[in-house]
């Protein structure tokens, strides 16, 4: 998981979900009128998911595993826990149908001293304060009681294809960086910057990224030719992203 940034709705479409959830609220506050009035707004839910596709790492990646296309517009707290949040732009993420349907359905974990959501929403927060991932590996380390229980409901670490997909991302990312340094023109190292920043497992670049902050553990994981090309592609282009939250002492080496 990465941070992401959530856009402001247009004025039109704000007015439509606070039309819509006024119904959700006339018709009673339970979960089968959230569910009815959702299935019912076809046009504010295409607007929905055209701006969550805008703003979803890499190609459109679902925000959860980063790894399978986003096709569902999930709740962050279900409607069967929060009616009313059915239409609050806050609480719309895009998922794979996977983490979606298989893993998370309703299921929202709470603190049971405070009753506080336990899931990671990467659009209030940096998941890295939550998640440590360790590169060589493709394996998360929960941080907090927040990251356990954002591993355990989305399968982070039990589905061998997500594991697998964060480790070979790291070997394509390093790839990638040597041949963008390698590149003989400037539209062919613009083809390579490009390709970085649309990979799947965005989390994985923004791992390496964020290594640069520790320059004895970055050496030793990266390499001194892949530091170096990382070094100047962020000089470059300024490719850096938004690192904070996995510097020191949390940047995943071996």
């Amino acid at each position: 998981m990465i941070p992401l940034q959530r856009p402001p709705l247009q004025p039109r479409l704000a007015a439509e979900l606070e039309r819509a959830t006024a119904q959700v609220r006339a018709a009673g506050l339970n979960t089968a009128s959230g569910r009815a009035a959702w299935r019912r707004a076809v046009r504010p839910k295409a607007q929905l998911r055209l701006m969550l596709r805008q703003m979803a790492p890499g190609l459109e990646r679902c925000m959860y595993c980063g790894d399978n296309l986003g096709t569902d517009i999930d709740h962050f707290e279900p409607i069967a826990q929060a009616p009313l949040r059915t239409f609050d732009w806050q609480n719309h993420l895009l998922a794979c149908a996977h983490c979606n349907s298989n893993r998370k359905r309703d299921r929202f974990p709470r603190d049971p001293a405070t009753g506080d959501g336990l899931l990671v929403d990467p659009c209030r927060e940096d998941p890295a304060d939550h998640l440590r991932l360790y590169l060589d590996s493709g394996a998360y380390d929960p941080l907090t009681v927040r990251g356990e229980a954002t591993i355990e409901v989305f399968g982070l670490n039990e589905r061998p294809e997500l594991v697998r997909g964060r480790r070979m991302m790291f070997a394509v990312v390093k790839a990638l960086l040597l041949t963008w340094r390698a590149a003989a023109t400037p539209a062919e190292a613009a083809e390579y910057a490009a390709a970085l920043r649309e990979i799947h497992h965005a989390d994985v670049l923004r791992t390496v990224l964020a290594l640069r902050r520790s320059r004895p553990l970055a050496l030793a994981v990266l390499g001194p030719d892949v530091l170096d090309a990382l070094d100047r592609l962020v000089r470059e282009t300024g490719q850096a992203g938004e690192e904070r939250g996995a510097g020191e002492d949390r940047a995943a080496g071996a």
